[in-house]
């Protein structure tokens, strides 16, 4: 989704710098100097060019970054002028809120509504390393609320179980009511926090419940492809998390934070977040969490094109899901990680790896599994996969079974409330068209123009 912007990024940050073009270029053309580039000429008539599509010299653009602390692999990985967008989020106080308790209760301050014109992420690989290091070192301190009438562990109860209704909610109706449901959830718990006194016991009930409410609004954000926002929801996820001294929900939102990584084309970024949870493996105590790290590992390796790290890392969550209990002894959030799961992200690992044999062989293994991928338990996951389904059929020329597949995916798809969706369905299509002429596929191309 692109961000709707009702100027050029660079015209914007002129008037928020409250600057002239002049005096910003001669901003730029110090710090080019400075930087080693040499001289730069600074006449004001550059911005005008740079906003009506000639693109800066590199150098330039890299002075420009430096000015603003963006790393020169932000410019170089998204390109002038999308990089400039990560001078624009207006949430920057959760990223650089002290890890402490009485920080989490900032940071639970909810920072928006579900309109998001930025559909870019706005953590720099920078920004990603050092949040993780901060999750990772943060240690619980109680901040022990003494005001207001004194709940038990009654109430943190039933946080918990209206959120096991939210996740499920989320499989149902799709994530734009899920995310609101999440944002209210949100309010009522950081109001608990503040206003209401507890023991310690029942003050990490509610710090976890905070991170998964938090946890599980980024993940719809992300589902609606409002990135920035689904970023800050999993920063302040983390920081819950680490109120709560429990790991393994942090790890959990580094999981799901790491798939809009790799998705928006960053799998090293996604790696980072990874390897940063799996250091802390010792204290996770949920073997199917460690199963979704490793998958999701995969799924980035795959997406770089490092086929041997891949493949290892999808034998890593294999080996995690036999070693994981009963379901229904696990984090309830993790109900839907089977074998079956693991089966679906090897089999799209194959298809980027350029594999479609191996990705169908996986595909079918995901649903006659002793412990299969529930294709009725949520209609998007369904529809993505099996959409990269008929994507390996075609790749193998087999355009019958391809429309097939296409079909059931349309029939997962249609009503799923989900940008994820929509993307899968148009790319789809897009493979399909080359085929246009068999009347098979002609059907199904006019049926979801």
């Amino acid at each position: 989704m692109s961000p709707v912007l009702v100027r050029h990024p660079l015209h914007e940050l002129l008037a928020r710098e409250q600057t002239t073009a002049a005096a910003y270029l001669k901003k730029v053309a110090d710090r080019h100097q400075a930087l080693g580039y040499g001289q730069m000429a600074c006449r004001k008539e550059k911005v005008s060019r740079w906003a009506t599509g000639t693109e800066p010299e590199m150098s330039a653009q890299y002075a420009m970054a430096d000015l603003h602390g963006i790393e020169a692999e932000e410019v170089r990985r998204r390109g002038w002028p999308d990089w400039l967008l990560l001078l624009f989020h207006d949430d920057r106080a959760v990223w650089e809120l002290p890890w402490t308790t009485a920080g989490t209760v900032e940071a639970l301050e909810d920072p928006g509504g579900p309109v998001d014109r930025r559909g870019f992420v706005i953590a720099s690989l920078g920004t990603l390393a050092a949040t993780g290091a901060h999750w990772a070192a943060a240690s619980p301190d109680a901040l022990g609320a003494t005001r207001g009438r004194r709940i038990g562990a009654n109430a943190a109860a039933l946080f918990e179980t209206r959120l096991d209704t939210l996740r499920h909610l989320d499989d149902e109706v799709g994530s734009t009511t899920a995310y609101d449901a999440a944002r209210a959830e949100l309010k009522l718990i950081r109001n608990t926090l503040k206003t209401k006194s507890y023991g310690s016991t029942t003050e990490r009930r509610l710090y976890e419940a905070a991170a998964e409410a938090s946890r599980l609004a980024g993940w719809c954000a992300y589902d609606g492809q409002r990135l920035a926002d689904a970023e800050t929801r999993f920063v302040v996820s983390l920081r819950a998390a680490a109120s709560a001294g429990n790991a393994t929900l942090g790890a959990s939102t580094m999981a799901f934070w790491a798939n809009l990584r790799y998705s928006d084309n960053d799998p090293y970024g996604a790696l980072g977040l990874i390897e940063r949870a799996l250091d802390n493996r010792h204290k996770i105590t949920s073997d199917r969490v460690l199963a979704m790290l490793h998958a999701r590992q995969a799924r980035a390796h795959s997406k770089a094109q490092e086929a041997t790290a891949a493949y290892r890392a999808i034998d890593a969550a294999f080996a995690a899901c036999d070693r994981a209990g009963p379901a229904e002894d696990d984090l309830p959030s993790m109900y839907w990680m089977t074998h079956g799961e693991v089966h679906e992200v090897a089999a799209s690992c194959a298809l980027s790896l350029g594999e479609p044999r191996r990705a169908l062989e996986h595909f079918g293994s995901a649903v006659n599994h002793d412990d299969p991928y529930d294709e009725s338990t949520e209609a998007r996951g369904a529809g993505i996969y099996l959409s990269r389904q008929a994507a390996a059929h075609l790749d193998l020329g087999e355009v019958d079974a391809a429309v097939d597949v296409a079909e059931h995916a349309l029939d997962q798809l249609g009503g799923a409330d989900s940008a994820r969706g929509s993307s899968a369905l148009t790319d789809l299509r897009d493979h399909l068209a080359a085929h246009h002429k068999v009347p098979s596929v002609a059907d199904f191309l006019n049926l979801t123009a």
